[in-house]
C-alpha cells in the first residue's frame, strides 16, 4: 500500500515539474514542460513565451538549432553552452495576428545524449477583434 501511495505522490510531482531530474551521462535537456498552452487570447496579444529546461547532463549542452514549424512560429536559440545543472530558456513568439485556433512545434537539435532532437507544442486560440456597434 506504501508504495502505491509513493508512486502516485511521485508521479503527480513529475507532472508538476517539482520532481528531481535524473542525471545522465554526457549532455542532457529535461523541461519543465514540452506543450505550452496559450490559452485563447487577443488578436494581436504577446505571443512570447519560454519552455525553461535543465542541462542534466554531465557535460556542457550545445543547442546547434531550433526550428519553429512554419513563419509564425519564431524560436530563439540560447547562444552559450549550458552548464550541467543550469537552467536554460528557448523563447518562441507566435504570430498573434493569425485568428484562431494553432498547434505549432517547435523543433530543438542538441548534442543531448539520447534525444538530441526534442519536439515542443505550442498551442491555443487567438479571437478576432472584437466587432464595433
Amino acid at each position: 500500500m506504501l508504495a502505491v501511495v509513493g508512486i502516485t505522490a511521485s508521479n503527480a510531482q513529475a507532472k508538476k515539474g517539482t520532481a528531481k531530474v535524473a542525471k545522465v551521462e554526457g549532455a542532457g535537456m529535461a523541461f519543465e514542460t514540452e506543450t505550452i498552452d496559450y490559452g485563447t487570447i487577443a488578436h494581436n496579444a504577446d505571443g512570447k513565451r519560454e519552455f525553461v529546461f535543465v542541462n542534466n547532463g554531465t557535460k556542457p549542452l550545445i543547442i546547434t538549432n531550433t526550428q519553429g514549424s512554419c513563419g509564425c512560429t519564431v524560436p530563439t536559440t540560447p547562444k552559450e553552452p549550458i552548464a550541467p545543472g543550469a537552467k536554460g530558456i528557448i523563447g518562441v513568439k507566435y504570430a498573434t495576428d493569425r485568428v484562431g485556433a494553432f498547434t505549432k512545434t517547435v523543433t530543438v537539435t542538441s548534442n543531448a545524449e539520447g534525444q538530441p532532437t526534442k519536439v515542443l507544442t505550442i498551442k491555443g486560440t487567438v479571437l478576432p477583434d472584437p466587432v464595433k456597434s
